[in-house]
């Protein structure tokens, strides 16, 4: 919608449109919001309902068990110096990756008789080596929280036995044995459903706020004034003021 300000020479066309865009007031996309208010907390508990589905029915629960592996390098009954700890930190380091080994995941697919691939197992395990310490945390995961318990103690059986027969050095000692888990990893039922809230309402409110801003209709006095024009006359109708719907980028 163009048109023409009287303080403005002759001729000289107003963007009555940019002008308008220009001064849209944030306090007006809040009370629209708010006045949308209801829809976005709809389609938020929409998003928690479906996340719930998906966490409590669909989803199957994944379990972790962790065994540990303690490094030690000294012989039974001598001391244990400076030197045998630092040398147990760098051992550590290096036990950790014979969980890349192809062979150890081979042993301990054969010792519980697992239908998986070597990739596979290699995907259920994770080891980490803590700071400073010479312990390994060896984690696996599973669908079957019985398999999760005995493939991790099966690792750590396995890594110890294969380090003391390749590498000739101490045998790591198991510090503590896998257990049956009792609560899954995965889903986070909590963590799932209070995304899908907080994805529903700012998706619903994203909506909300576009739609307000690509609107470009006139829809009352107030928006008249805006653009800097008179207003010369309203039709008054009996439930309030009725003012005429026009395009702003229609000629005034």
């Amino acid at each position: 919608m163009q048109g023409y300000l009287p303080e403005q020479q002759e001729n000289r066309p107003v963007d009555f449109a940019s002008e308008y865009e220009e001064n849209i007031d944030l306090v007006e996309v809040g009370y629209e919001l708010l006045d949308k208010l209801k829809i976005i907390i709809a389609a938020a508990l929409v998003g928690t309902l479906l996340t719930g589905i998906y966490g409590f029915l669909i989803a199957k629960p994944v379990y972790e068990a962790t065994s540990k592996l303690y490094v030690l390098n000294a012989s039974k009954g001598s001391l244990v110096n400076l030197s045998d700890f630092q040398i147990g930190n760098y051992l550590a380091s290096d036990y950790v990756e014979m969980f890349a080994v192809r062979e150890v995941h081979e042993q301990v697919r054969e010792a519980l008789n697992l239908p998986y691939t070597v990739q596979e197992m290699e995907s259920m395990v994770t080891v980490t080596n803590p700071s400073s310490t010479r312990i390994l945390n060896i984690s696996v995961r599973s669908k079957n929280r019985q398999e999760a318990m005995n493939v991790a103690n099966e690792y750590a059986k396995v890594v110890s036995d294969y380090v003391a027969e390749v590498m000739s050095s101490e045998r790591p000692n198991v510090l503590s044995t896998a257990v049956l888990p009792e609560d899954p990893v995965k889903p986070r039922k909590k963590l799932l459903m209070a995304l899908g809230f907080l994805t529903g309402g700012l998706l619903a409110a994203g909506i909300v706020v576009a739609r307000f801003l690509l609107n470009d209709t006139i829809k009352s006095k107030e928006d008249i004034e805006k653009l800097g024009l008179p207003v010369f006359s309203i039709v008054p109708l009996a439930g309030g003021v009725q003012v005429k719907k026009t395009k702003r980028g229609d000629r005034a």
